[in-house]
Parts: C-alpha cells; structure tokens; sequence
C-alpha cells in the first residue's frame, strides 16, 4: 500500500518520522468512542438526505450504480449562509516562518477537545487514482455536517470495488503516513475571526477548522496530496489536461493551468465540434512524473461552477449533488434547482465522472505542451515561450484576477490584477519546488510552453471561439508563430484585430508596465515570510531580459 497506515509496537517512536506533535493530535482524534465510520457513498448518501437542512430534488443521478449509489438516488441540494467561496487567509502552514506552533497546538487539541460530546462520522478514501500513485485520506466531520461528508466522497475515490485491488497493489512510498484531516465547521476563536484551515504537510495532517463551504475540504485534501506528490517525484499540477488522439497513431497531451474563471474546465471539456477524439484526465488536479512524463489524476469527479448551466442544460444530467444554488417547483410540482448564481455568487455542483465518457485516470503518453491561462491585457491571445528559464518564470507569474470562488479579505480589490503561481494557492512547500519542476518538464523532457490571455488584450475580449482555434492549430501542427519583434525567446500568433503594435506607446507602456510588476512580484518573494517562496535570480533575469528588450 501506498501510505502507511499501520505500525509495529516498535514503530511508535518519537524516533519515527511520520510522526509529529500535530499528526498525533489529529489522529488520535479518529480513534474516540463518539466516531462512527461511513465506509460507502450508500451509507453517506442516507446520512446526507437526513441532516436537517437538505433539499432532496427530484433530479436522479445518472446510472448511480455505477457510482456506487443506490438506484433511485437523487441529486442534493445544501447551502451555506454568507461564505460562498474559500478564504486563503485563513491558511496556516507548518514551515512557514513566524508561525507559533505551540499556539497552533494548545488550539488545536481544544477543537478537539470541544467535539467530545458530539457524534463524528470518519470517512476514508484515495487520492490519485493509478497504482503509480495512491495515498489514503482519512476526513472526520461532526453531525450536522453528513452533506460535506457526502461531497467528500463523491469528489475523491471510496476504498470500494476495484480500488480496493488497486490501492493494495499501488506503489509504496517511503515515509508517507495516511493523510487525516479533523474538521469542526463550528468552530470559533477571537484570533480567527474567519475560520483557520492547519496543514502539517511533511505528516500529510490537516485541521479545517471553522469553515463550512466544501471547497475548503476537497482543497484541502488535495493540498496534502499534492505536497506528497512533490516529495515524490512529481509536478502538482491545479490544471486540466486532455489528450488528443490523433490520425496514424499519434497523438498530442496538452495541460492548462489557471483558477477559477480562467476558461480552465472549458477548455479542458471542449468537444471541438467532434473534430478530435478527445480523452480527458481531469480538469482540476493532476500530478506529472518528472521521470517519464505520464500523468495522474487524483479524483474522479468535478467540483464544477453552476452559473452557465440553466436547468434544461444537458450538462445537468450528470450532477451529484449542488451547494449554493437556489430551488422551485415546476410545472410538475418538483422540486428543481436554480442555477446561473442567481441566489449567490459560486454556485457549485458535484458531477460525476460519466461527465466525460472518454476518461481515463492515467495518461502514459508524455505531456507535450503546458498552457499558462492568463488574464493579461498586455498578452496578445497566445504567446510562445521558447526558454525554459523564462516558460517557467511566467507560470510563477501567472496574472490573474480574482474570481467569486473566493472570500476576499476586508477592503480587498476584487478586480486587481494579481499573480498566482502556477495557479496553484494551496502550496505548502517553496515555490522554488514547483519553479525547477516545471523547467524541468520544458528543459529536458521538451514540453512546449504558451500563455493564453483568455481575458481582454487591450480592451478587446479574447474570445471562447477564438482560443480554441489556436489550440486546434497547435494540436494540429498548422499553427505559424514568428518571433515577436525584439523578445528573441517569444513568438506570436498574428490573429487580425489582436496584433501588438510596439510602435504604439500606450501599449509600450502596458506593457512594460506588466512586466515590471512581475518583476515587483518576484523580488517580494524574497521578503515576504522570510523568503520562504523565494524565486532563483534565473526567474528574475529572465522577464528583466524582456523589459530591456521592449524598445531596443
């Protein structure tokens, strides 16, 4: 088995590495006389439909037994109050500099503590669904909470039917425990007023503490997998990835990367007309070996937005469950869903991974081609990166803005243009980790590097259509780039009516404007938290270069 769960008597040692202080608080905390294990999306499913607060619709899930569920299953509907979205300030890592652990401690044994008298359910299940990669996760919920417990394991893979085998016969990885993590969604204290989520990744341990909505747990679980995936010999990848299968055999593995709102999931999901035999391994979390290439994904289904999916959408056919959205009656008198974020900001569903036919759960292929998704006024819609230096650098510095998907601290700009590391916010080691595996990937395994602005260039909205003719093209090999002026390490696209014009000094000054907050960003690094996600001077060197270059 992949983590280990079970320990000889001589095993149990401060000596033993997989344990620290904080693992053991929260373990422990699994093995009370007030736990009660769910070991099926059965059991949690009946324990769901109860918990006061539920709307059973009259939606089926499609083909539940395929799923594991019952026939007859229907799709659940459970909402929140004011949070709609995660809260990354609420983040607290073990490793990080300044953060005082023997107060993360004493509160951390009183959540615990405070959950005695009430009833905790204990799930389990596998993150990364290939034997090449597979760790178990353990989540404990209190009563009143069945509905999370549900969408927990509806978005990773129950320990049931053929997982069973394939997590036995999965590949060991040396000193990596069972992830656990402890949640009381209840929880208050005056030091944190909008909840705390605690990783101790090195122990894969985590506390969700205070915080109801379910992205924080499928985030937070993956957060732990991914920092054991990069222990391990990967690339953890917050992305989509798609394989196109090809005429003659071949065929062409493409990543994108970018948060919510990005067009990640629309262009992971796009059917292209059914030009292309498309397979998807998944739109959201992935790991990339930096030995052979292949590809893993760590969950089945999709946590995926609402707002563009109106009841009588198709795509609705394959929801499990949906959080935040509204419900009526219809003409039938039954009860439907209200979807397009007309109660909130957000909305979001479970579907099942019979979403995309064409899934597989392991690509062996190699990855060809990694898309840094931007929204950049000063990037034209597509842009070629032929070092991989700089290819690496610009997915550190990944410009973005923020989306609903998350609650902004007081007084926050919600449109400011920020930078999101390989859009990933759940990292729980250096960036510099993640900035040598991607130039890795690009150095020596070859993998082609683009940035896509899917926002405005200038004022001009890049549209849907027009992305994804580009990435036809590229797929396809008819794509012609020619070197962008004076950037000798960047190539264009030359798509009329998005053409950059270096003679033009308002756009000069966009766009040198963009690169020097990039460069901004990169030397804040080596201050903020005491250099802790601090960038090799390569990084910087590399987007200087191109400042320099702009009016040469």
């Amino acid at each position: 088995m992949a983590t280990k769960s079970r320990f000889s008597h001589d095993e149990v040692s401060k000596d033993n590495p997989l344990f620290s202080q904080f693992r053991v608080i929260i373990e422990t905390a699994f093995y009370r006389n007030n736990v009660v294990n769910v070991n099926s999306r059965r059991e949690a499913y009946k324990l769901a439909v109860s918990s006061p607060g539920t709307i059973v619709t009259n939606l089926e899930v499609y083909q539940p037994e395929k799923l594991g569920l019952d026939p007859g299953t229907k799709v659940l509907l459970f909402n929140d109050g004011v949070v709609v979205g995660r809260y990354a300030p609420a983040r607290r890592v073990v490793g990080e500099p300044g953060l005082d652990l023997r107060d993360c401690s004493a509160k951390l044994r009183e959540a615990v503590y405070n959950t005695r008298y009430r009833k905790m359910y204990h799930a389990q299940a596998i993150i990364g669904l290939d034997k090449d990669f597979s760790v178990k996760a353990h989540l404990l919920v209190p009563e009143g909470f069945e509905n999370t417990l549900y969408n927990w394991l509806l978005n990773f893979q129950p320990l049931e039917g053929s997982y069973v085998d394939l997590y036995r016969n999965s590949k060991l990885l040396e000193n990596e425990g069972d992830i656990f993590i402890f949640s009381d969604p209840d929880w208050t204290h005056p030091d944190h007023p909008y909840g705390l989520t605690f990783f101790d990744p090195e122990h894969n341990v985590a506390a969700i503490l205070g915080m109801r909505y379910f992205g924080e747990f499928k985030k937070g679980t993956l957060t732990l997998a991914w920092s054991c995936a990069s222990r391990n010999g990967y690339v953890s990848c917050h992305g989509g990835q798609k394989r196109y299968n090809l005429d003659n055999g071949k065929n062409f593995v493409v990543g994108v990367f970018g948060l919510s709102g990005s067009g990640k999931s629309t262009i992971t999901h796009a059917k292209h007309g059914g030009k292309y035999d498309v397979t998807i391994l998944h739109d959201d979390a992935f790991i990339i070996s930096l030995e052979d290439g292949s590809s893993v994904a760590l969950e089945p289904s999709y946590f995926d937005k609402m707002a563009d999916y109106p009841l009588n959408s198709p795509e609705n056919r394959y929801l499990l469950t949906v959080q935040n959205i509204g419900a009526t009656l219809d003409s039938e008198g039954k009860v439907v869903v209200v979807t397009e974020d007309i109660r909130n900001g957000n909305g979001r569903a479970i579907k099942s991974s019979l979403w995309s036919p064409n899934r597989e759960n392991k690509f062996s292929e190699p990855v060809n081609a990694i898309i840094w998704l931007m929204k950049d006024p000063a990037m034209p819609p597509v842009v070629k990166v032929k070092s991989a230096e700089l290819a690496s650098a610009f997915g550190a510095t990944l410009a973005t803005k923020r989306t609903s998907a998350e609650r902004l601290a007081p007084g926050a700009d919600p449109n400011a243009l920020v930078f999101e590391p390989y859009a990933n916010p759940f990292r729980t080691y250096p960036l510099s980790i993640d900035y040598y595996g991607f130039k890795d990937l690009f150095k020596e395994r070859n993998v082609e590097c683009y940035i896509f602005n899917t926002g405005h260039f200038m004022t001009k909205k890049v549209t849907k259509e027009t992305t994804l003719a580009i990435l036809e093209k590229i797929v396809t090999g008819t794509a012609k780039f020619k070197q962008w002026k004076n950037f000798e390490e960047l190539e264009i696209m030359e798509i009329e009516g998005y053409i950059p014009d270096l003679d033009d000094p308002v756009y000069v000054e966009l766009l040198k404007k963009q690169l020097h907050s990039r460069l901004d960003f990169i030397r804040s690094l080596e201050s903020e938290k005491a250099g802790y996600n601090r960038l090799p001077q390569e990084a910087y060197d590399s987007i200087q270069r191109l400042h320099a270059n702009i009016n040469r």
